[in-house]
């Protein structure tokens, strides 16, 4: 069995060598990006994170739905990611955190929102840290789970097929989030996004 520390150099080792052209390769997410942002329902002076950053393509329209008296942190495990975003020029619009999702270094409830693209594929104990990303989200905040293209899109992508143990399908994610502090409020699932929403329970 895979110990935690085996999961945490598998994904960094993942995204180490993908880093440096990681945008290069996905040139036209911005778009998709902006418009799950705005289906978060951030406003002005918000406290927001975004979990497994990367190369920090949220972190602009995340600044731009707070505003300058919000908070905007981006947090990742990998390195090399951390410094793409900077070398990109994200750090000017959120503070990055070198950081895992499974122990966040954040006061309980200090947060009004997470945005997490591409994020729950690569969690080692999804229920686990989906529940430390509700201890850091007050009641009633919001959660946005995104990837910029659907389940089917990116399994052609990926040459796979989709199995019914996938956990961002409906079905297994609703329960997945009910039972980790959190209740499924909208899904999406079509070619060109993914998006599950969600509130933060008390």
């Amino acid at each position: 069995m895979r110990s935690m520390s085996d999961d945490h150099t598998h994904v960094q080792e993942f995204f180490t060598v993908r880093a440096a052209d990681w945008d290069a390769r996905f040139p036209d997410d911005g778009p998709a990006y902006a418009a799950a942002v705005t289906d978060l329902g951030l406003r002005p002076g918000d406290h927001v994170l975004d979990a497994g950053c990367g190369t920090g393509r949220a972190l602009t329209p995340l600044r731009t739905a707070v505003g300058p008296s919000g908070v905007v942190l981006g947090a990742d495990l990998t390195p090399a990611m951390l410094e793409a975003a900077v070398q990109a020029g994200r750090h000017l619009d959120g503070q990055l955190l070198l950081a895992d999702v499974a122990a966040l270094p954040l006061r309980t409830e200090s947060l009004d929102a997470v945005f997490a693209a591409g994020l729950i594929a690569h969690l080692a104990d999804p229920a686990g840290n989906l529940r430390e990303l509700a201890r850091v989200v007050r009641p009633g905040g919001t959660l946005a789970l995104f990837h910029p293209i659907g389940r089917a899109a990116l399994a052609a992508r990926q040459g796979r097929q989709i199995t019914p143990a996938d956990l961002r399908a409906e079905a297994n994610l609703g329960p997945l989030l009910a039972g980790s502090g959190w209740r499924m409020t909208s899904y999406v699932d079509e070619d060109s996004r993914f998006l599950a929403l969600a509130v933060r329970t008390d």
